[in-house]
């Protein structure tokens, strides 16, 4: 169950509930976030919840039979909202879009695909400075000096900076630089990294792992909301089938599945759902109509010339060509 304690609550009535829910033998841990104070009681003795609901000092108390009670949508019925400032918002209610290319190259880059977006109307830059790569002779990105020149211009054009983190020790350097961290399908299970995320005051967006469950990926969720962070966002991202068309198998069923055991935001990347340039668009659009809360994709000046993953990267018509028409298939969903 998931007691939520009353912000003024008094240490004597603190007290009491924990006493209380010993009583019933269940094992208490509190979790401290940026909104509130969660009791988690954990245990297999059926009893009324009235005995408990009733106390002083109690704001709310829901039974969750999940191993995923903190990210579960079976206690808090409104969905989590994350806002990231200067009216930037990833969550119900708007549709988040989140474009850039996969890795960070250089100056004249960043400049260009700064100004794609705003004629676009993007408000949110996606980007790699450290990256996971396969051979590790392919390039693996700018690293901290490539981050703060490409914070730098973000900030100047008003434009957020979501990036991925792939070990604790990156997370300090990083901190000021960085809007959202993003755990790659690499790291979705690296519990070291996750709970440190836990601790950092900053919103992380989660991607499924290769060949993740969706049970694994609402676990991995809890680990950051346990440590203290509810800022969360879950990203659909394809998992490794025995399918060989394409790069990976867009599990498009994940998306409302996931809006319905979870009240956190849900993003889908269709770059690397397909690793095929051709179908991003269809996808992507696939992910909307089925209620996903957000896009992130790739996009290249010039693909074919991009340091890593051209082959499933948009060039910026292409880009144009499909924040256009997500924007009226969101139109179109609210209005059905």
């Amino acid at each position: 169950m998931i007691i939520q304690l009353q912000k003024n609550i008094t240490p004597t009535d603190r007290l009491a509930i924990t006493e209380k829910v010993k009583a019933l033998q269940y094992k208490i841990t509190e979790v401290i976030t940026q909104k509130g104070v969660y009791l988690i009681g954990i245990g297999k003795k059926d009893f009324d919840i009235r005995q408990l609901g009733h106390l002083p000092g109690i704001a709310d108390i829901h039974r969750v039979s999940d191993d995923y009670k903190l990210v579960s949508r079976k206690w808090k019925v409104n969905r989590s909202v994350i806002d990231l400032g200067d009216g930037i918002r990833i969550g119900e209610g708007v549709l988040s879009i989140m474009a850039g290319p996969c890795s960070i190259e250089s100056e004249k880059q960043v400049d260009s695909t700064i100004q794609h977006l705003q004629e676009q109307g993007v408000t949110i830059m996606r980007g790699g400075v450290f990256k996971p790569r396969s051979s590790p002779y392919a390039f693996r990105g700018l690293g901290i000096e490539g981050l703060q020149m490409w914070h730098q211009k973000a900030r100047a054009a008003g434009m957020k900076i979501i990036t991925e983190v792939m070990q604790v020790s990156q997370i300090e350097e990083m901190y000021p630089y960085v809007d959202v961290f993003q755990v790659g399908a690499r790291n979705t299970q690296n519990f070291n990294l996750l709970d440190e995320l836990g601790k950092a005051d900053k919103p992380v967006m989660i991607k499924r792992g290769i060949s993740g469950t969706i049970e694994e990926l609402l676990s991995s969720a809890e680990y950051v909301f346990s440590a203290g962070n509810e800022k969360l966002v879950l990203c659909e991202r394809g998992i490794r089938t025995y399918e060989k068309a394409t790069r990976n198998t867009m599990d498009i069923n994940a998306i409302p599945i996931l809006k319905e055991k979870s009240h956190l935001p849900v993003v889908a990347d269709p770059s690397h759902g397909i690793g095929l340039r051709d179908f991003v668009e269809p996808v992507a659009l696939a992910a909307v109509m089925a209620g996903a809360d957000g896009i992130i994709y790739e996009t290249h000046q010039k693909p074919e010339e991009a340091f890593s993953d051209g082959q499933q990267t948009l060039d910026f018509s292409e880009s144009a060509t499909l924040i256009r028409k997500l924007n009226k298939a969101y139109d179109l969903i609210k209005s059905l």
